[in-house]
């Protein structure tokens, strides 16, 4: 199936034939349907704490930070393109010398270039638009209204303008403060200070796609002077890449490979869940993750950063509790209260039908541990906290995706439609064992939670292999807890029309 150059492409991704022939089975074969039992509610696999709970929660994450190592994750290697879809389908539907803004307005499908539109004078990246034109087209003025946002919309996407349509979404500027507007990249670190700092070190991890890594570094060198004196922290950012051998290959309909128009193999990235690679990586106590998109303006920054602390502080009351028992397993496993052992699992994972052999219950105990902020849902489309059994006597807590439902299952497309909750990838998790040995998170990752999606190359349809998940599949064998949190935590930018939420609107 494969020639000797397709071997040399498979080999300098760091891959086997044999590993990417099993992947072409495995999307012809699909992966086993998930025996989704039903959705985590508040009490049914949701925890919700009062103020008072939620202040001592805080207030022991504060008490413990100092004496562990922090690091805020934060996948970053998201492309703006989509932010802007339909300015760029404005690009091309609108001519202003046969239409009037007026009469593309009345279009129902044009709402959105509208509000972007009326919206124009407070986006943050406006007075960059107006700069560059004025150095380009000095008799912009006297133009027709629909030539003037026509250009200006050009001149925010493509390559004779600011470019932002070929941006990382970490780069484009989110929020407008009297002196300077500031980039989500910013903001990701403006606020970790707030709930990741140790003393004075603050460790942020980003993973970029490769090709964007000068454009953050200079944006770093931008900002680094007014982050330190903003933060107080000593910021050290790391960074890493999605790896090649975590690519998989693309079939035809027919399950072929699929080759591009050079006759090579088609690899493309393999989703989110080939960053639990990168996650392992990490060598540190605590780690939250955070979309990139998922920030706000600053002044709302000290409340959200509470959560943060609640997450964390229960993250470790669960440590302190699992590591105690792991220790008496250890050195007096006959002095161990195995009921209480059993209570503990079931009242904090909902886990049941327990072994009682010391052995088996360290295995089951010593593993590591995330906390998941959880959001009412209110439609958004993404994934949320449900109950999967795994055979008859195991039942665990998971994030899943809607794609991980059964379409044609009645009893499915009823549980999803149930869920009370949405996850806005709000993760805090304990990466070390009860020694402070680092675990591996690769034996934690249920390969048959994969996605399997329907794309396109230059029009021609075809099928992609996407790994477990990074919080689906990639952590299924992790202890999981659900947390309430409130919306207001979760304020990511889909489209650039949500930079004029007032969550995006900083008071000065």
């Amino acid at each position: 199936m494969f020639s000797s150059q397709d071997r040399d492409q498979i080999e300098k991704l760091g891959k086997t034939p044999e590993q990417v022939l099993q992947d072409m089975i495995t999307i012809e074969e699909g992966y086993p349907a998930l025996n989704i039992l039903r959705a985590a509610t508040l009490g049914d696999g949701i925890q919700g704490f009062d103020q008072e709970q939620q202040n001592l929660l805080a207030s022991y994450f504060d008490q413990k930070i100092l004496g562990l190592e922090c690091v805020k994750f934060v996948p970053a290697s998201g492309a703006a393109s989509r932010m802007f879809q339909f300015l760029f389908d404005f690009l091309t539907d609108y001519d202003p010398d046969q239409t009037t803004l007026k009469d593309y307005f009345s279009h129902p499908d044009h709402q959105d270039v509208q509000i972007f539109f009326k919206g124009l004078a407070d986006f943050p990246f406006t007075n960059a638009i107006r700069s560059h034109i004025r150095g380009v087209f000095p008799d912009f003025k006297t133009w027709s209204k629909g030539h003037r946002f026509y250009c200006m919309v050009e001149v925010l996407l493509l390559d004779n303008g600011l470019n932002y349509g070929a941006l990382p979404k970490g780069l484009i500027p989110f929020h407008k403060y009297k002196k300077y507007a500031t980039t989500a990249f910013e903001e990701q670190l403006y606020e970790a200070a707030y709930y990741a700092a140790t003393g004075q070190d603050l460790q942020v991890h980003f993973t970029f796609s490769e090709h964007h890594l000068t454009l953050f570094k200079t944006e770093f060198d931008r900002i680094k002077t007014r982050l330190k004196r903003a933060n107080k922290s000593n910021t050290q950012i790391s960074y890493s890449f999605q790896k090649t051998k975590t690519q998989t290959l693309a079939v035809t309909r027919e399950n072929r490979p699929f080759r591009d128009d050079e006759g090579h193999l088609l690899f493309r990235p393999s989703g989110h869940g080939a960053l639990i690679e990168n996650l392992n990586d990490i060598d540190a106590d605590v780690v939250f993750i955070k979309n990139i998109d998922n920030v706000i303006a600053q002044d709302l920054v000290p409340e959200m950063a509470f959560y943060k602390k609640v997450l964390a502080g229960h993250l470790l009351q669960i440590q302190d509790t699992v590591f105690n028992y792991l220790r008496g397993l250890q050195k007096t496993p006959k002095s161990v209260d195995l009921n209480a052992i059993h209570g503990f699992l079931w009242n904090t994972f909902g886990i049941k039908n327990l072994p009682n052999r010391p052995k088996e219950l360290t295995d089951l105990l010593n593993r590591p541990i995330r906390v998941c902020g959880v959001v009412a849902n209110t439609g958004a489309p993404g994934g949320g906290p449900f109950w999967v059994r795994h055979d008859q006597d195991k039942t665990t807590l998971q994030i899943l995706e809607a794609s991980q439902f059964d379409a044609g299952s009645s009893r499915q497309r009823d549980i999803l439609q149930q869920a009370t909750h949405f996850n806005p990838v709000d993760l805090v998790c304990g990466l070390r064992d009860f020694n402070g040995d680092k675990f591996d998170l690769m034996a934690y990752r249920d390969p048959q939670m994969g996605f399997i999606s329907e794309k396109s190359y230059r029009g021609k349809p075809l099928k992609a292999l996407e790994l477990p998940g990074l919080w689906n599949g990639a952590m299924a064998n992790w202890h999981t807890v659900f947390v309430a949190v409130p919306l207001s935590t979760f304020n990511p930018v889909k489209t650039v029309n949500d930079l004029l939420q007032k969550p995006h609107r900083p008071l000065a």
